[in-house]
């Protein structure tokens, strides 16, 4: 069992590096937690003091936009303050390691890091290093569980469940992170997923994987409520894993041909970036089926979600996003001038599980000193980002 998959079962949700360390009880909660961050981004001011006094910082190893676009408008909606990192402009081209960048940061009073790398991994090992939370945005061919949670999130809002739902994921799937977490959370909430490419651009293995293998898109379009495009990645063809991009549109593209065997209320979705004319047509792209601009809106709810979940308050979030405050790091309430409006429906959640005063032991990295976590006061107030 890995360290954060022991924490995932004691309770501890400190990161999120992996979707397989939540359960489905874990992403239904994110995903209701959600819902509260949806209206908030519907207000007139979409901004609540929910992480004032918080840290948050991105280390991106890749070029993002939507990623990192996206958790920095849910961290500056939820009043937290953000430090930005730029590689090409960083002591990583004097040839700092990644180690000592991470510590760097760290001693800047960060409470967390979002981590995107070329090298699956990565996040895990931040996380054995640092005292605050770490979040995986993408590492590798692994895994980018917040992409999950939004795609998740945006089947619930077009479809209204993940149970018993079929879901075509199409493309190069043995080189996409978003495929593998996809698939276990789509699983993991009950829909039954079929894995669509040609034997080339599947795993070499996938014994262990609650999926289904096609190779024929044609036949499982009819099936299917949702179908799921993967980027098609240009430098595959330097690997000669395809015959041309031209062939790998005439037997996978989704082409306006194609959707009309899709049936009535099927969605069709997409991460992005998207290759118009290769894996989708561009006309496709923007039929009313098409949700991929919902995908993005919904990103910044999901992603206020998982940042208010690691760092909130634990208290009430209704009084949260009722606009009363509290300092996050256990100075008791904070006064405040004005009141922002009741939510609409706001459930009764339990945000965090910690609370009060705890002190956490890391072992051995970055230094053997017990680092001190700030107290975290139960009656605290919330508002949300992008």
């Amino acid at each position: 069992m890995t360290e954060a998959t022991d924490r995932a079962t004691n309770g501890d949700h400190r990161h999120l590096l992996s979707i397989t360390d939540l359960t489905g009880d874990d992403i239904d909660r994110l995903l209701t937690l959600t819902d509260s961050f949806v209206e908030v981004s519907r207000r007139r001011m979409p901004k609540v003091p929910a992480l004032q006094g918080r840290t948050v910082s991105w280390l991106f190893y890749e070029d993002s936009t939507r990623t990192r676009l996206s958790f920095e408008q849910a961290a500056k909606r939820l009043s937290a303050d953000t430090l930005s990192f730029s590689v090409s402009t960083s002591s990583v081209n004097k040839g700092e390691s990644l180690r000592d960048t991470v510590e760097t940061i760290e001693a800047m009073g960060v409470d967390c890091i979002v981590v995107r790398h070329r090298s699956s991994g990565v996040p895990h090992q931040i996380a054995q290093w640092v005292s605050g939370s770490v979040v995986n945005a993408g590492d590798g061919w692994h895994e980018h569980p917040t992409q999950a949670l939004l795609d998740c999130y945006t089947i619930r809002e077009h479809l209204g469940g993940l149970d018993g739902r079929r879901i075509a994921i199409v493309g190069d799937i043995n080189h996409s992170r978003v495929a593998r977490s996809d698939v276990w959370a789509f699983t993991t909430m009950g829909a039954e997923v079929t894995l669509v490419a040609p034997p080339t651009l599947l795993p070499p293995d996938t014994a262990g994987w609650p999926v289904r293998i096609s190779h024929d898109l044609d036949a499982v379009l009819p099936e299917v409520d949702a179908v799921y495009l993967l980027r098609m990645q240009r430098e595959r063809m330097a690997e000669a894993l395809l015959p041309s991009l031209r062939e790998y549109t005439a037997l996978f593209g989704l082409t306006r041909r194609r959707v009309e065997r899709l049936h009535d209320k099927a969605i069709v979705m997409h991460p992005g970036p998207m290759n118009r004319g290769v894996e989708i047509a561009a006309d496709v792209a923007d039929l009313p089926r098409s949700v991929v601009v919902d995908q993005v809106r919904n990103g910044v709810a999901v992603r206020m979600a998982v940042l208010f979940d690691l760092l909130g308050s634990g208290g009430d979030l209704g009084r949260d996003l009722d606009g009363g405050r509290a300092d996050r790091r256990g100075r008791g309430p904070i006064p405040t001038d004005r009141h922002l409006p009741n939510p609409v429906a706001v459930p009764q959640v339990s945000i965090c599980r910690e609370s009060g005063p705890e002190r956490i032991a890391e072992s051995g990295e970055p230094g053997d000193g017990t680092p001190h976590r700030p107290d975290v006061p139960t009656d605290v107030s919330t508002e949300g980002t992008r």
